[in-house]
């Protein structure tokens, strides 16, 4: 038998079977997993990598999705598969999946959220949920799981991404590789577990007003075409402009939606509509809101990457971080650029004093401490396990 609480991470470059299996074997240092975290690049043969994965893991749980970019400490590429195992008789986690999600995104959200069951033997739980970022609007699913679990059990996690194509995430629960769903896992431990999220994103410019909006949908601002006045922000020309390039300008330039704290939060741009001229979201912005334009750049970014480690440690009460999960941002990735890439893992590396990293770059991050807020774009989510 191995310690009462473990973690461990493996990557291999690759998305075959064979690559997954040795992620697996790299992660899988004691016998008694309890659960499986897999991110990897969309690929053609996802089954057969989850099989090379499952062949390792015996009846371990699993979960997991595709990405926009793998993390790992150790590893010098992505196109990677990464697998983070964790174990012991420390931890209890079970695991569930809510399908369908774009047709009832808070069901979906709440039927991943019943798997964690009240365990009185440890006193610390989190619910890790895994999602599609294209079925619709986020917040619903947060909003779904707190109805099964109320305020009081944190949340953390992230949304599927596709390298960007903006066409079809996949989402892992055990042997099944899933599309338009929610993946939970409920961990339950005898140690803490921290969760820190920062953005590092300023507001500039004037305020504008949603004056027409449904959903994840903006419409008009300040009375004129959503799409028209947000490229009037930024210099940019309408006409002629494809929908990749504006995906491309998006990802560094969010809407900040203003809050009665004074802090805006952050929504990602995720398209928009060429025709009706109006902007798509990852999440809702409210028709009445004020949004402004926001900005960052990599001093901010890398800044906030220490602020969330920082958070996610002091939360663990003195306790030694055994590893860490990250849910970063594809946009904060964009800031960086390529070769500040290393620099952010280099940060999250040394904030967790020598323990294995994983994660990867996502469409949304969920964080949700306490309220029923709890979707986050472009931000930096990280999940310190104690």
């Amino acid at each position: 038998m191995g310690p009462s609480r473990w973690f461990a991470v493996g990557s291999e470059a690759g998305t075959d079977p064979e690559a997954g299996a040795r992620a697996a074997e790299q992660a899988l240092l004691h016998e008694d997993a309890k659960l499986l975290v897999v991110f990897c690049p969309p690929s053609e043969d996802l089954p057969g990598l989850l099989r090379g994965v499952r062949a390792r893991c015996g009846a371990a749980s699993l979960i997991g999705c595709t990405t926009a970019g793998e993390i790992a400490t150790g590893a010098s590429s992505d196109a990677r598969v990464v697998v983070a195992a964790l174990g012991g008789e420390g931890f209890a986690v079970r695991t569930a999946a809510g399908t369908d999600a774009s047709r009832d995104l808070r069901a979906a959200g709440e039927e991943a959220a019943r798997c964690l069951e009240p365990d009185e033997r440890r006193p610390y739980r989190a619910l890790m949920l895994l999602t599609d970022g294209l079925a619709g609007d986020q917040q619903e699913i947060v909003r779904g799981a707190h109805s099964a679990l109320g305020s009081a059990v944190p949340l953390v996690g992230g949304c599927a991404g596709d390298d960007l194509k903006m066409t079809r995430t996949f989402q892992f629960h055990d042997d099944r590789v899933l599309s338009d769903c929610v993946v939970g896992a409920g961990i339950s431990s005898d140690a803490p577990l921290g969760i820190g999220v920062r953005h590092g994103w300023r507001a500039v410019g004037e305020p504008m007003l949603v004056t027409r909006s449904g959903g994840n949908r903006v419409y008009t601002l300040d009375d004129r075409p959503a799409l028209d006045v947000y490229l009037e922000r930024l210099g940019a020309g309408g006409v002629g402009l494809a929908p990749e390039e504006l995906t491309s300008l998006a990802l560094t330039h969010p809407l900040g939606l203003s809050r009665p704290s004074g802090e805006e939060q952050v929504r990602l741009i995720g398209g928009g509509d060429f025709e009706e001229r109006s902007l798509t979201c990852i999440a809702e912005v409210p028709q009445g809101a004020l949004v402004r334009m926001m900005e960052g750049d990599a001093a901010s970014v890398l800044d906030a990457t220490d602020a969330a480690c920082e958070d996610s440690l002091t939360a663990l009460d003195g306790h030694p971080p055994l590893g860490m999960l990250a849910f970063d941002c594809i946009a904060r990735r964009s800031v960086l650029g390529e070769h500040r890439i290393e620099n952010e893992i280099g940060r999250l590396a040394a904030s967790a004093g020598g323990a294995p990293v994983a994660g990867f770059y996502t469409y949304g991050e969920i964080a949700r401490t306490r309220g029923t807020r709890g979707f986050h774009n472009q931000t930096l989510v990280v999940l310190s396990i104690a």
